[in-house]
């Protein structure tokens, strides 16, 4: 009969041995390398919607830079955490003329914007400006990031709350995983 119980308590000890390497496994990879995220606002429309659920993937800056056009989760100066795209990078010149965005001088097209442009009844989407004019800087500085929402009508992004620290990123947003019919990889 002894040993039936020590056979019992030993398997207890297993089982809940397992379950505390499970918590512990299970918070190792939310904290150090991925995490959900909701998308709080229309900031960035048409890409992203409101409430959508995203995995971010936090080491993708560990192991990589940061490239024109990612999606990134970083910490803003509220303390509160923004999703925008990465638009200029340390050592560039970033401006809009007409609806167009110039990096270095050169345009560059923003295909994920098409269809919100197509919608405009009138105007622009995004407003002529140049990195001198909105943050006082001509170029990125180095470790910084100059990112946009793709909603550019309505977001608060470093045309108001200036240059992203490098080290503020939380990591990239890659996948939309709620609702259902909005399932996505990001490219």
């Amino acid at each position: 009969m002894n040993s039936s119980k020590s056979a019992e308590k030993k398997d207890s000890w297993e089982w809940i041995r397992a379950l505390v390497i499970a918590f512990i496994l299970a918070g190792a990879v939310r904290y150090f390398i991925f995490a959900p995220i909701v998308v709080d606002g229309e900031s960035m429309m048409p890409t992203l919607q409101d409430r959508d659920r995203m995995i971010v993937n936090k080491i993708s800056y560990n192991i990589g830079d940061a490239e024109r056009f990612d999606i990134v989760v970083f910490e803003a100066p509220e303390g509160k955490d923004y999703i925008k795209r990465v638009i200029g990078l340390p050592g560039d010149t970033v401006e809009y003329k007409e609806d167009t965005l110039y990096v270095n001088g050169e345009p560059i097209e923003e295909p994920y914007l098409e269809s919100f442009k197509n919608d405009l009844l009138d105007g622009n989407l995004t407003y002529d400006f140049d990195l001198s004019g909105v943050t006082g800087q001509t170029t990125v500085p180095e470790g910084q990031l100059f990112v946009m929402g793709d909603n550019r009508q309505h977001s608060k992004d470093s045309r108001s709350i200036g240059f992203v620290p490098i080290e503020k990123v939380v990591g990239e947003a890659n996948v939309v995983f709620w609702p259902l019919n909005d399932i996505q990889v990001m490219e």
